[in-house]
């Protein structure tokens, strides 16, 4: 069977036969419960005290339960296939991500191998009495030999031996909780309670433990040998890591109730001394070394193989073969056992070990944010079936991730991050179009429509203009070269969509359609330009323009510009009756509110500007100070940013007469200076059309005005066009359908507007309530008066003289005339209000809320 044929079969040949216990929990819980624990748990408890070991463990059990739930989420989003933490990220992430973290998984897994079993060659050789160094290569060799022979032979075999190595540290755990609880002792405990002084730095200490809670994604890299992944690995990894924090919260428990804190940190070895049987914990600590290195050899082989068989990197094709009903990765397993081989012939693993632990770090913070990544997405298709997922557990563990990396030995996270992304790097260059879906292109859409949302409720702002380009082409062979005009004239600011509208009924449109999609598509990919494809079929031709102008865009994103080709040369009958077949389209499509360009540009003429030097180019445009003539330097700045195109000179023509040359010049460098454009102003007096293709004869691109009269495309002079064209070089003509402000600054346009007109709804509001408080008051003080006057009357009728009733009288008459201007002002004031509040509203600045508001004070006054 070859290699290529061995991918399609093995996905349907393949058939899991592990289950939850043998495939996930077992060789999670084997590689957790490892030598950390034997050998260095206590050793942390006596520099730390208890309850800076406990924080050390909730902080990094921490990372594996949240990384366990992103891990249960995204498996049981998707149909797990072989490759583990591989299969999970490169799904989500992309390739790019997916082979670089491929990769050092795979070599990190591989050099644990000879990290674990030289972990067993130094218990062992200290049991036999030896301390030399190669004793312990020695060993180590000979126990990667023995664990080559379960893993050759496959996952199922391996698997009974995890069987027995489990049995044995079961046992070796017994005892050690045995005599640690028969030797309990309260005093003990909080003596060890609190950090001895002088004690360790906490990030040193938590450097030591964290290695031991790495294994928890063991199981993951067996995902390509279960029956049911989806169900299995979220159940797995749960059990593995809820029964791993039990037992390493209650052996802290049980090293600070049971031994001085000198001797928990001054003996490795300190948990013989607990147990009630000690030489079971050495057959605990031999256990462990295997069971780790057992699981890390079933692992490294498959995620070589899921690598290998997505053809990331050519070279590792071949250790996509597999062997047997299970698809054995043999070859990766020799490779795996090469690479541990010299691991062990190195000797010295201090340099390399701490870049080792940073990438399974990495891994699981790449992990977390791949998880984050699809569900920050939104995609519909992101239906985990486990329940209690949410989306900040992922980010809060890739954030953990990143710190402990940094915390724990920041030049080795430094270095492993640097590993990765150059790896990224090579695969973004070289690896080529994507093999599968992943989940970038569902965030991608979704960033654009949150921006597309956020976009609609700012007040557009001439500052905020970028061309938008419908291009217009039926012809293939000048198709080229108008994508390329196109991607000088929208600078990377802008979006082209390329168009071909066709004109008929029927089903035969259909074919035609795609067919023409397909041929649109082709020559987009063969420029090497961005632009989208777009093919309408219309039953008549000026109608579908008028529809595709007013309906093409979502939200805010709308084209503004029309850029198509000028007619090719024909006889003169036809050319005449197709120019004005051609201008009446033009003239649709302005009236629509879209900007004309219309490109004239020969064959040789191309040829001629490929064979200009850079530096030697010249875009000339004629200004007629209009907004054609804005809208024409707005583009010619814009194509400058191009590499093309960007050592070359802006000329500004404007035509001039001889009484007005020097103050014309002097006004258009000012005019220049003020829309921060760099070119050079120049006045051509008495300009036509002679005179504009003397002037452009030599230049690179000309723009010039165009005018439309009745159905016809005039020069600027209002001549036909064909007459000037043919004497200059490759010509842009310009028809501006809105005016831009090239100096607009950010206090103007709509949003000032609206500002200035709530501002004035907000002042004349007060007035209101002023002249309301000043009516009210005006309103008392007259019936106080006229109250003060009648009890006047009534008390002292026989005795009132004249002058007192004339004061009073005079008092009630001020107060009447008071609350007649008070009244006049707040009915003066009523109406500014309500003509601000009409002219806010038609600005859109008024909300219905406060339309609602503004009615109801109205109805109460």
């Amino acid at each position: 069977m070859d290699v290529k044929t061995n991918k399609k079969d093995k996905s349907s040949a393949r058939s899991g036969t592990l289950g939850t216990f043998a495939g996930v929990f077992t060789p999670s819980i084997l590689t957790i419960l490892g030598i950390i624990l034997f050998m260095r748990l206590g050793y942390v408890v006596g520099n730390a005290g208890l309850w800076r070991a406990l924080i050390i463990l909730v902080f990094a059990n921490g990372i594996s339960v949240l990384t366990t739930i992103s891990l249960s989420a995204i498996a049981t989003n998707l149909k797990v296939k072989g490759g583990g933490d591989y299969y999970l990220i490169s799904r989500t992430l992309g390739l790019e991500f997916g082979g670089a973290i491929g990769i050092v998984l795979y070599l990190a897994q591989s050099v644990s191998i000879a990290f674990y079993c030289i972990g067993f060659g130094e218990v062992l050789a200290g049991v036999l009495g030896s301390d030399s160094k190669i004793m312990h290569q020695i060993i180590a060799a000979l126990a990667v030999s023995f664990l080559f022979i379960f893993v050759w032979f496959g996952a199922d075999v391996a698997t009974r031996f995890q069987y027995v190595v489990m049995t044995i540290l079961g046992i070796a755990l017994i005892s050690f909780f045995w005599g640690g609880f028969s030797s309990w002792d309260h005093t003990l405990l909080t003596q060890n309670w609190g950090s001895p002084s002088p004690g360790m730095a906490f990030w040193g200490l938590f450097a030591i433990f964290f290695p031991a809670v790495t294994g928890f994604t063991q199981g993951v890299s067996m995902s390509g040998d279960l029956r049911d992944p989806g169900r299995s690995l979220p159940l797995g990894t749960f059990l593995a890591v809820g029964i791993s924090i039990i037992v390493y919260f209650l052996a802290a428990l049980t090293f600070a109730a049971s031994t001085p804190g000198d001797i928990l940190r001054g003996d490795y070895g300190v948990m013989r001394r607990v147990a009630a049987v000690d030489f079971l914990i050495t057959a605990g600590v031999v256990a462990a070394t295997l069971s780790s290195a057992m699981a890390s050899y079933l692992g490294a082989p498959r995620i070589l193989q899921s690598l290998a068989s997505d053809r990331i990197f050519p070279f590792l094709l071949p250790f996509a073969k597999g062997y047997g009903p299970a698809g054995n990765p043999r070859r990766g397993v020799l490779l795996s056992t090469a690479i541990a081989f010299a691991t062990i012939a190195l000797g010295n693993l201090n340099v390399i070990a701490p870049v080792v632990s940073m990438f399974f770090l990495i891994s699981y913070g790449l992990l977390n944010y791949a998880t984050y990544y699809e569900a920050r997405a939104a995609s519909p298709s992101f239906r985990p079936r486990f329940r209690w997922y949410d989306l900040r557990a992922s980010f809060l563990g890739a954030l953990a991730c990143l710190g402990v990396m940094l915390a724990i030995d920041l030049t080795a996270g430094l270095i492993a991050i640097t590993i990765l992304f150059a790896i990224f790097q090579y695969l973004k260059r070289t690896a080529g179009p994507a093999r599968w879906a992943d989940s970038r292109r569902s965030y991608h859409l979704q960033q654009a429509r949150n921006h597309l949302l956020s976009a609609a409720t700012e007040a557009q702002h001439p500052r905020d203009w970028r061309p938008h380009l419908l291009l217009f082409s039926n012809d293939s062979h000048r198709r080229k070269h108008l994508l390329n005009f196109a991607s000088w004239l929208e600078g990377d600011a802008g979006l082209t969509t390329v168009v071909r509208i066709l004109e008929g009924r029927g089903v035969k449109m259909l074919k035609l359609k795609e067919e023409s999609e397909t041929e649109l598509q082709k020559d987009i990919i063969e420029s090497g330009l961005e632009a989208f494809p777009l093919v309408i079929t219309v039953p008549e031709f000026n109608q579908g323009l008028q529809t595709l102008v007013q309906a093409f865009g979502v939200g805010p994103l709308r084209a503004n510009t029309i850029l198509l080709n000028w007619i090719e040369q024909l006889s003169e009958r036809k050319s005449a009756f197709k120019e004005m077949l051609y201008g009446r389209q033009l003239k649709t499509a302005f009236r629509m509110g879209c900007n004309l360009i219309v490109l004239n540009a020969k064959q040789d003429q191309w040829e001629n500007l490929d064979t200009l030097p850079p530096n030697k180019r010249r875009i000339d445009v004629w200004w007629w100070a209009d907004a054609t003539s804005r809208l024409m330097l707005l583009l010619a700045h814009i194509m400058t940013r191009s590499e093309t195109w960007e050592e070359a000179i802006i000329r500004v023509l404007a035509v001039g007469d001889d009484t007005k040359t020097e103050r014309t010049t002097e006004e258009l460098q000012i005019t220049l200076n003020e829309v921060r454009i760099e070119a050079q102003p120049e006045i051509v007096r008495d300009a036509n059309t002679d005179i504009v293709a003397a002037y452009s004869a030599d230049t690179a691109l000309v723009f010039l005005p165009l005018r439309l009269r009745g159905d016809q495309p005039l020069d600027p002079f209002g001549n036909p066009l064909e007459h000037m064209l043919s004497r200059l070089p490759i010509a842009a003509l310009v028809l501006a359908a809105e005016d831009i402000e090239l100096d607009a600054e950010p206090e103007e346009g709509i949003a000032a507007e609206v500002a200035s007109a709530l501002d004035a709804v907000q002042d004349a509001e007060k007035k209101v309530q002023m002249a309301e408080k000043d009516v009210s008051e005006a309103s008392e003080a007259a019936e106080k008066a006229k109250e003060k006057l009648q009890k006047g009357l009534a008390a002292e009728a026989t005795t009132l003289d004249e002058e007192t009733l004339s004061e009073l009288i005079k008092e009630l008459r001020k107060a009447e005339r008071q609350s007649v201007e008070a009244s006049r002002r707040y009915a003066k004031a009523k109406t500014k209000a309500k003509a601000a509040a009409r002219e806010a509203e038609a600005l859109g600045a008024v909300d219905k809320n406060t339309k609602k508001e503004t009615n109801s004070n109205e109805d109460k006054v």
